[in-house]
């Protein structure tokens, strides 16, 4: 049981950072009216990204193949099988933001292959995360020292903090061609601006202050 007045405020802090993390897709096609002839061209068009992201290896934190997909087309008539389609996505974590641009546009320069994002992230482990955290503890006690303060009173003990949750936001790269490299006849270069990612924590707490002076 709490012996005297308590009060009760939410914290809050956010943060805006660069991002630590970029991942994208690259998803190799075929298409054949052979089921056979569709297979190896897969099997080709997948090897060939392989062979380039090996390349980029240093750059690389992670990559990951999956999502194989292989299903007929029929005509709307019947089960007639008129072409068979393949797909299979690799998604790829990068670190290393500097040759992003060049390493997306190498894979999508590829015969029939799809790239994708980036998404722009913070790690798991971010430490921006626990810093919000501890900026949200700091703008309770902030708060609760304030009512007490117009109240003529102290903040004396904790009795309560609970975590509100919080949000990180991923966003979408804003992507831009840049035609100086194509007119020049070298190599299309693609730039890319990491968009900040914003971090939200929220806690909720409940102090006890020393009585007030209400006179």
């Amino acid at each position: 049981m709490v012996d005297g007045p308590v009060v009760t405020v939410r914290g809050e802090a956010y943060r805006e950072v660069p991002p630590e993390v970029a991942r994208f897709a690259v998803t190799a096609l075929a298409r054949d009216r052979d089921r056979e002839a569709t297979l190896t061209r897969l099997a080709e068009r997948a090897a060939a990204v392989r062979v380039l992201l090996d390349s980029a290896e240093p750059a690389i934190d992670r990559r990951e193949t999956g999502d194989l997909r292989v299903r007929p087309e029929t005509r709307r008539s019947g089960e007639r099988v008129v072409a068979w389609h393949g797909s299979v996505v690799t998604a790829v974590t990068v670190t290393e933001f500097t040759a992003l641009g060049e390493l997306m546009l190498r894979l999508a320069d590829q015969d029939q292959v799809e790239v994708a994002g980036p998404w722009w992230s913070l790690r798991p482990d971010s430490p921006t995360y626990r810093e919000a955290r501890h900026a949200a503890i700091a703008d309770a006690l902030q708060r609760a020292r304030e009512y007490a303060e117009a109240l003529g009173a102290q903040v004396t003990d904790l009795i309560e903090l609970a975590d509100e949750g919080g949000t990180g936001q991923p966003m979408m790269a804003r992507m831009a061609f840049d035609a100086g490299g194509v007119a020049g006849g070298g190599p299309p270069e693609l730039e890319l601006d990491p968009q900040p990612q914003g971090v939200h924590a929220a806690v909720r707490a409940r102090f006890t202050i020393s009585q007030p002076v209400l006179s």
